[in-house]
């Protein structure tokens, strides 16, 4: 079992992330005010202390804790590692493990002009020290205690949740309600926090001259408090967040926390997450981009995913090589750096995991290429990685068969640790050979695999590789002027189709029909020729767009729906209904049905495949088996 804190937009994530696995947990949370929607969790309510806790998780066998509360729930983070020292200590065995993950907010660079302060103690003296004309907290209720010996003497005034239990705080602390401004809306209802320009005339309505606020993180509002009182010249005080055990995992996102609950609690999600080669791919290419620049050889780096979210990923090796071609290392005399990462094992299938990918990294004033000056980055194809000869894939012919998505990450990479220029070689090791079990050649794509990945994370048993290279050899008929094409399944399929039009393109869209249509639709093909087998036409024409047998089977209660619709007689329904439920294979109704049935499938078909396909022509043929 999981035990999560929340009562945060990273609670909610917490939850989310959980809830994918399909197995129980606990979402813990101070109050009820909190809304958020469980169905494998289980919420509780009420502060605990340590004993509650140690009970708890006890008596439900709790193997993991998520801290996804506030940066300033500094009660709880203390209660959570003594939680965490006394369940490793009822470990059977000697060094047992209670893992901590911390799902933690994204903070940032501290900001120049702000005074930071490390506890609320130094900011009432930095502020007693020059106090404010007037001065707005934006620290929340429970800091009106904290802050009372400069709001006793100084004009100050508190912005708080607009509840009874916030306003008999201040009550309590002996604030006067005419020092108080409410939030809008509540904010623990809603995920919409004050912009800047909101900020700006709330702070031109108090008149102050001073803020004071804690560093809370993107999703707690500080960029837009912080930039709103420094567009107005207010001075700026922010309390920075407390220090966390050293001894926690750390994760900044949805991926992040779900990798580290698979290594944490094995069992509690039935499959594994991966990186895509775009991902280790830039994880090497850092690796030897801090080698050159710094002499560092790590053993892990961490990078950012499209998203924003950091990773990190272990580095098999790092190498330095000199001018002369000897490995030494002193960064300032080499020219160049080499890293490797492995692809590391997702239950994905996928043809690419287990494989080793390797950056090498040359630096330089001047841009490599000279012909296109504005790219930081000038990428070469390695051995294993493959040149793309025909267009479409968005990337020049000739090039390396580096996708968009990884060299943008790259060059955010470079750009966020120097102002040097950069020529990468990225090689696979034993692409060659892995690329003749993929769909590059019907791309265009040679010599090798790609480096690909638009989220930088493959989900397990996602096929998300299968339908990207479905999109691909899509773009790529389009790029040439195709403004038909074809869809099968297979070889079988495709044969049938070019037996009517041996001059249609056809691409194979394995289960994957519904994918397949709407990426036809959005790249603005006006025909569509779907060549179809019975087997998986009978599961489209029910309404299923994905036709794989590990998520829909053949069902004959539909197939005998649609023999009553099509019979002419209730003698011809029995008769139907008989052979239907014979049938052990769907080829068989080729041997059975009248051709009436077929007539009513492929018209079904059609009506669902126009679901995801609504506008251009778009014609459905059965394929016979044989």
């Amino acid at each position: 079992m999981i035990l999560i804190f929340g009562g945060t937009t990273e609670g909610r994530m917490a939850v989310d992330v959980c809830e994918q696995a399909g197995k129980p947990f606990f979402y813990s949370t101070k109050s009820d005010i909190q809304q958020v929607d469980l169905h494998h969790g289980q919420r509780l309510v009420g502060a605990m202390t340590l004993d509650d806790m140690l009970a708890f998780c006890r008596e439900n066998d709790v193997r993991c804790i998520v801290d996804a509360a506030h940066p300033f729930a500094e009660n709880l983070h203390r209660t959570i590692e003594e939680l965490r020292d006394a369940m490793e200590g009822d470990g059977d065995e000697e060094g047992s493990h209670f893992p901590v993950i911390r799902l933690e907010r994204t903070f940032g660079d501290e900001k120049p002009g702000v005074i930071y302060c490390d506890d609320y103690a130094e900011a009432v003296r930095r502020l007693q020290a020059q106090p404010a004309n007037k001065l707005l907290a934006l620290s929340g209720a429970n800091t009106i205690v904290k802050l009372k010996p400069y709001w006793q003497a100084h004009p100050t005034v508190f912005r708080i949740l607009d509840r009874d239990d916030s306003r008999a705080m201040a009550t309590r602390f002996g604030l006067s309600a005419d020092n108080l401004i409410y939030y809008k809306s509540d904010i623990c209802h809603s995920k919409l926090l004050p912009t800047v320009d909101e900020e700006m005339a709330l702070m031109r309505e108090v008149g102050c001259d001073a803020i004071l606020t804690k560093e809370s993180g993107e999703t707690g509002g500080f960029n837009a408090k912080v930039d709103a009182a420094l567009s107005l010249g207010l001075r700026v005080y922010a309390v920075r967040r407390p220090r966390l055990p050293l001894s926690w995992i750390r994760v900044t996102g949805r991926h992040g926390l779900r990798r580290a609950i698979e290594h944490a609690v094995p069992s509690f999600f039935p499959l594994k997450t991966g990186f895509t080669t775009g991902a280790c791919a830039t994880a090497a290419f850092k690796a030897a981009l801090l080698a050159l620049l710094h002499g560092d050889t790590p053993e892990e780096v961490s990078f950012a995913l499209p998203d924003g979210e950091f990773m990190s990923v272990p580095v098999d090796e790092v190498s330095i090589v000199s001018s002369d071609g000897a490995t030494t290392p002193d960064p300032g005399s080499c020219c160049k750096a080499m890293a490797t990462v492995t692809k590391d094992f997702s239950d994905d299938p996928d043809v690419t995991k287990g494989c080793r990918i390797s950056a090498e990294v040359e630096l330089s004033k001047h841009p490599f290429d000279a012909e296109a000056p504005e790219h930081r980055i000038l990428f070469l194809q390695g051995p294993g990685v493959g040149r793309v000869t025909l267009p479409g894939l968005g990337i020049p012919v000739g090039g390396p068969a580096i996708n968009v998505t990884p060299r943008r990450m790259m060059e955010d990479e470079l750009c966020g640790l120097t102002d040097l220029y950069a020529r990468v070689t990225l090689s696979v090791e034993g692409g060659e050979e892995l690329a003749r079990q993929t769909f590059n050649p019907k791309v265009g794509v040679v010599d090798g695999i790609s480096i690909i990945g638009t989220s930088g994370i493959v989900s397990p048993l996602s096929n998300e590789a299968f339908v990207q290279s479905i999109r691909r050899e899509l773009e790529v008929a389009r790029a040439i002027g195709c403004t038909a094409v074809g869809l099968a399944s297979g070889k079988r399929g495709e044969d049938a189709l070019h037996e009517v039009e041996p001059s249609l393109r056809v691409v194979h869209y394995g289960n994957f029909i519904g994918a397949s249509l709407q990426a036809a639709h959005e790249l603005g093909f006006r025909r569509v020729e779907l060549g179809i087998m019975i087997g998986k036409a009978v599961k489209l024409a029910e309404g299923h767009l994905d036709t794989h047998s590990h998520k829909v089977v053949m069902n004959k209660a539909f197939l005998k729906q649609v023999a009553r619709e099509i019979a002419s007689t209730p003698g011809e329904v029995g008769a139907l209904s008989s052979a239907i439920d014979r049938l052990t294979m769907a080829r068989e109704l080729w041997q059975t049905m009248p051709p009436a049935f077929f007539e009513r499938i492929t018209n079904l078909c059609l009506q669902q495949c126009r679901t995801v396909f609504p506008e251009g022509k778009l014609e459905v043929s059965l394929i016979p088996n044989s």
